[in-house]
């Protein structure tokens, strides 16, 4: 392996520019040029120093109070670190809930977690403007203004595909994603992958979709890419791990939905441990199988896995229940909503 440090770009078919040697590709080029945080169009906001996710955790010296602005898993797992730490800290979404992505019941357990840890969440809560004064950041939203040392600006990604030169290839340079087949193909030896395919901005679906690409750069066979089983975790106390559709997302499909929430007290180890946290199936009652489900509590991304298995494999919800159960475990919180599901 030959490794570059230089800014490339496409100039061609099967060929890159980086630095000032052009390479020509004997198979091909496969691009994984990620994301980089996106700034909103608020007024103000431009030319401000505000953090990025990337700014914050360089840090060495504490702020004393913290505004971020988003409601992501990436807002969320960034401020209650901060908050953990000591800093005041107020987290402002536009939407009316925070991890909107997520099931509701994810969203009230995590911002009861936040409130619990000091964070004040803002949520339905429109920012009209940012101002900088005196080292001191200043929010307008609504009638009210909400004051910080420092803000985060945690509000989404845009996929890194300016001037990477698409155009000598015969793709648009301003498209928002870069589209792939089910092999990874972007277009004539040339593969995508990560971020910058719009299927999930996780580092496990950069692997995945990484090993499709090899595998079809050399000519092997194999699955192609599958998306109705992609997991996902936030990052904080208590955890969320989720795979597949949300309960709203299977009702709009037209599925026959059932669905069951089981509290994680239902688990003899989650009842010890008075762990917060919960179980949600979303069943396709017509199939007999799961198509979604979420995990909340100290080890909600790890329980996921046969969550994340079943729905995958399609394992029909009556063999789930005919399973062993481990005691005492987190994971028996699943049996329990397996058998609310039946």
């Amino acid at each position: 392996v030959t490794v570059v440090k230089a800014a490339g770009r496409l100039v061609g078919l099967g060929r890159v520019e980086a630095g000032a040697t052009t390479y020509d590709a004997r198979l091909g080029v496969v691009l994984n040029t990620g994301t980089e945080p996106a700034a909103p169009p608020i007024d103000g906001l431009a030319g401000t120093p505000y953090w990025t996710n990337r700014d914050a955790v360089r840090l060495e010296q504490l702020p004393s109070s913290l505004i971020v602005l988003g409601g992501g898993a990436i807002g969320l797992e960034m401020a209650q670190a901060f908050s953990r730490f000591g800093v005041t800290v107020t987290v402002v979404e536009a939407l009316d809930r925070i991890l909107a992505l997520e099931e509701p019941e994810s969203s009230r357990l995590v911002e009861g977690a936040l409130t619990r840890d000091g964070v004040r969440v803002l949520t339905g809560a429109a920012v009209e403007s940012v101002g900088y004064a005196d080292g001191s950041f200043t929010l307008t939203v609504g009638d009210q203004r909400v004051s910080a040392d420092k803000l985060l600006v945690s509000a989404g990604r845009r996929a890194n595909l300016a001037d990477l030169g698409l155009e000598t290839v015969g793709l648009d340079p301003a498209a928002r994603v870069l589209e792939v087949d089910e092999r990874m193909r972007a277009g004539d030896r040339l593969w995508g992958v990560g971020d910058i395919t719009g299927k999930g901005a996780y580092t496990h679906m950069s692997m995945y979709q990484a090993d499709i690409a090899v595998r079809d750069i050399l000519g092997q066979g194999g699955p192609d890419a599958d998306y109705r089983a992609v997991s996902r975790v936030t990052f904080t106390d208590p955890e969320v791990g989720s795979v597949g559709l949300t309960e709203k997302q299977a009702r709009e499909a037209g599925l026959d939905v059932r669905v069951a929430v089981t509290d994680l007290g239902a688990s003899s180890r989650g009842w010890i441990a008075r762990s917060e946290g919960l179980i949600k199936l979303v069943e396709d009652a017509g199939r007999g199988v799961l198509v979604g489900a979420t995990s909340i509590g100290p080890s909600g991304g790890e329980v996921l896995s046969m969550l994340a298995t079943a729905v995958h494999a399609n394992v029909p919800v009556a063999t789930l229940l005919t399973m062993h159960f481990a005691y005492p475990t987190y994971h028996r919180a699943v049996q329990t909503a397996l058998a609310d599901l039946a």
